[in-house]
């Protein structure tokens, strides 16, 4: 069924073949025979780009017609990846893109992947944001994404003799065609200055922030299609620019060149995803970032409040709820309350009331480390009067903690929002639950330990605003248009409504058994193999057998997600093999890819310590046939939309309680792989989905981790354990770095001299047998079909639209308006 926007089209005689031959000639300027894929991209995308706008105007009058109260989702990453084939698909035009693209001499694949990723993100955060920004739009819900629009996203990642090294990735400066520039829509963002303690008429206490500089937040948008294109709506991403205005006094003292150089500083704010914190002047930019970012999204929804004459803001949690997607958003609950308290006027706890009404708050981690705080000192001097609104804050909120809780000290000092010591710093995550009326985890073992573990303070003043919300992802883009042939085989069974409703796959369950269906899956996976091993030859270098057992860990590489456990597993099948003669029972490709923050060296030793492991078994003729080992560079959307549907066996073995969630584990269960993993995060979840016999399940437990980690002795496990002493000796030895002694002595130490924080050695025998378990099943293909078959049919749960539904129904109080 057309979209609304193509039939349009159609009746206008506008069709995609003229829309693209006209851009080819006005917009690219070329004509047809001088295209090369990008160019025939560029001018593609703004044909398609048409229809978006088309669809964005209809979209809003709709919502303005029914007055809809409006989602705005703040978050520090979009992770959108490619955006043509997306969009292609959800307006329901590859057929006819196809068709318009065939005289310019290049197939719809070559000419989507000419289209750089827009590295806005890095890792499952971004991209949980972008799932739910297509799931608002099919489900034709006013959701609108406020974000940053980075020049330098995440980086482009090379290996250099087997390290990763850093190049930067430029998004912005190829003209993306589907950035909308609203130029009539800027927002003057306040920072530093100093507060004057001055009294009102009547005279209370009235502090005046004076002497600010201004940085201009310029917004653009990108359209968000729907599925069927009834609705599209946008994500609206700001760049940083100076003000129109000098420093006047620098300017007047004669420093021109000062001057000059204090505005050029200001449009930094939005060039670089992450700038390393490390030092103090890329910390001070990271904070300076994300109120930007805030402050921008909230002027807008302000503006937009107030579009058409004043209005009473007692009303403004019934038009607008507030989502702040991890910490990094938290200023929100700060900049709310100065709006409505200094430049609304309003009042202490009517300003609070309101605030705390439209702000709810996602957490996204365990880890103490990974929970952002920042220094008093510094705050004070950014943004001083947003200082002054936290330290109100916080003595109005531990009033209410000591009338709770009485005479417990201990308690206040743990649940102050500010952290005593010699260093003062304001904690993000505390003041983001206090400024909500909703805190939410992204799974349910994760929801769980969020309030017995991570906040049990909080959970207990407040229990009422603690709930789950599993995460899930857009199984449009990671199923049915990342993995084609698969979509058809689903379709041929149980009919199309699957697309908008992923709960209608469980109707291939009943096929499961079917020896027809199992031979089709097999094919299916068989030809997604054979495309990934051809990118990875033309890529890499390696070949690799299609017929071989597809071993895959994509995701960040991070200690706590254990990519080193996989490769010790790769360690000790190699050691077997040459040292044994143990041959695997099934040949193996062990598929890696991911990319380590800058700064984090032993994420980036590991990184090190994957290719050269590749190296050494790729080079060894007794390992020919058997095992081969591949690190693929430069982990993207369009690479996991690649190696997703070729993928036999996910790897999700982070290490029990660390996890939130995951949705690489349930993008490769709807495509048919089989998880290996730990009960952490959202694996919990799928094995209850999938059931027990379709998943390999190792490891210990997040309570058993816990309650292990004051008495754990990796070297009980060394000195015990043979599997264990010979992967750890090759790795504390020479082996994979003859050239290079030592250089994996630091692993070996951060496991057996200091505690293996990550319980590696506890956690690995399980896995070995885990492994064993697999590579016997993997050997009889109708079983394991079956498998594959039941993931695919049982993960209904994990589509974003039932997230966002829950979102929706439980905490923003949206409705559809499809």
């Amino acid at each position: 069924m057309p979209s609304t926007a193509a039939a349009k089209a159609k009746r206008d005689g506008t069709g995609l073949a003229e829309a693209l031959q006209f851009h080819m000639r006005y917009t690219v300027g070329k004509r047809a025979g001088e295209a090369n894929p990008r160019d025939v991209f560029e001018a593609l995308a703004h044909a398609v780009r048409q229809r978006l706008i088309d669809g964005m105007h209809a979209t809003e009058q709709a919502y303005q017609a029914h007055h809809a109260k409006r989602v705005i989702y703040l978050s520090a990453e979009f992770l959108i990846g490619q955006s043509l084939r997306n969009n292609l698909f959800n307006l329901h035009l590859l057929t006819e893109a196809e068709a318009a693209t065939q005289g310019y001499g290049f197939s719809l694949e070559e000419i989507a992947h000419a289209e750089g990723d827009a590295p806005l993100g890095n890792g499952g955060l971004g991209r949980l944001a972008a799932c739910f920004m297509e799931s608002l739009a099919t489900l034709g819900m006013p959701g609108y994404g406020f974000g940053i629009n980075y020049q330098f996203g995440l980086f482009k990642q090379e290996i250099e003799s087997g390290y990763q090294k850093e190049k930067p990735e430029q998004w912005v400066s190829r003209d993306s065609p589907w950035l909308i520039e609203r130029a009539d829509e800027i927002c003057n963002v306040p920072l530093y200055g100093r507060i004057e303690h001055t009294e009102d008429r009547d005279g209370n206490y009235n502090p005046m922030w004076v002497d600010w500089q201004i940085i201009v937040g310029v917004p653009h948008d990108i359209p968000i299609a729907g599925y069927g294109g009834k609705r599209v709506n946008y994500l609206r991403l700001y760049s940083a620019r100076a003000s129109d205005e000098f420093d006047m006094q620098i300017f007047n003292e004669g420093d021109y060149l000062r001057a000059v150089e204090r505005k050029i500083s200001m449009e930094t704010v939005s060039k670089v995803l992450y700038p390393s914190d490390s030092a103090a002047a890329g910390k001070e930019l990271r904070l300076i970032q994300e109120y930007f970012m805030v402050a921008c999204a909230l002027r807008d929804t302000m503006r937009r409040f107030h579009r058409g004459g004043a209005r009473d803001l007692r009303g403004f949690p019934n038009e607008f709820a507030i989502q702040m997607n991890d910490t990094h958003p938290a200023l929100a609950v700060v900049e709310l309350m100065r709006l409505l308290v200094d430049e609304h006027a309003l009042g202490w706890e009517q300003a609070w009331e309101i605030t705390q009404a439209s702000c709810g708050y996602t957490n996204h981690t365990l880890l103490p480390e990974a929970l952002e705080k920042w220094p008093v000192a510094l705050l004070e001097r950014v943004l001083p009067r947003h200082m002054q609104i936290i330290y109100e804050i916080n003595r109005r909120f531990l009033e209410e903690v000591e009338t709770r809780f009485p005479d417990q000290p201990e308690r206040r000092a743990r649940m102050s929002l500010i952290e005593e010591g010699d260093s003062r710093q304001v904690r993000m995550a505390p003041l983001a639950i206090a400024g909500s009326h909703s805190v939410n985890g992204v799974a349910a073992l994760h929801s769980d330990l969020v309030k017995t573990r991570l906040v049990p303070d909080f959970h207990e003043l407040w229990p009422e605003r603690f709930s789950n919300k599993t995460n899930g992802v857009t199984h449009r883009r990671w199923l049915a248009s990342a993995n084609p042939e698969l979509a058809g085989l689903i379709t041929a069974r149980v009919g199309k409504e699957w697309i908008t409703n992923l709960e209608q796959v469980r109707g291939l369950e009943k096929h499961a058994g079917d020896a027809g269906l199992q031979q089709e899956f097999l094919r299916v996976k068989k030809n997604n193999k054979e495309r990934l091993a051809h990118f990875i030859r033309e890529s890499e270098q390696v070949v690799v057998d299609p017929a071989s057992l597809f071993d895959v860990q994509v995701k960040r590489m991070h200690e706590y997600k254990r990519q080193l456990l996989n490769v010790m597993h790769v360690m000790h099948s190699y050691l077997s093999l040459v040292e044994d003669g143990a041959k695997p029972v099934a040949p193996r490709t062990h598929i890696f890819a991911g990319k380590a923050a800058p700064g984090y060296w032993m994420a980036k030793l590991i990184i090190k310590l994957i290719n050269n492991v590749a190296a050494t078994v790729n080079r060894d003729a007794r390992a020919e046939g058997l095992l081969k080992v591949v690190f693929l560079r430069d982990y993207r959307v369009s690479l996991a939309e690649r190696i997703i549907p070729a993928a036999d066996l996910s790897e999700q073995i982070s290490t029990a309680g660390m996890e939130a969630s995951g949705t690489g584990n349930m993008k490769f269960a709807m495509n048919g792989a089989l998880t290996i993993g730990t009960l952490d995060g959202a694996n919990v979840e799928i094995q209850e989905e999938v059931g027990a016999d379709n998943i390999y399940i190792f490891g210990l437990t997040a309570t058993e981790v816990e309650q292990a980690r004051s008495s754990y002795d990796p070297r009980g496990y060394y000195e015990h354990s043979p599997i264990t002493r010979r992967v750890m000796d090759a790795l504390g030895g020479d082996l994979f770095c003859p050239e290079d002694p030592g250089l994996f002595r630091p692993i070996w130490e951060a496991i057996l001299v200091h505690g293996d924080r990550y319980f590696h050695l506890a956690d690995l025998e399980s896995y070995v047998a885990a492994q064993e378990r697999v590579s016997r099943d993997f050997q009889n293909p109708a079983q394991w079909a079956q498998k594959a078959i039941l993931n695919v049919a049982r993960t209904g749960k994990f589509s974003s639209d039932r997230t966002v539904t829950e979102y929706a129904r439980d905490i923003w109080g949206i409705k559809s308006f499809g």
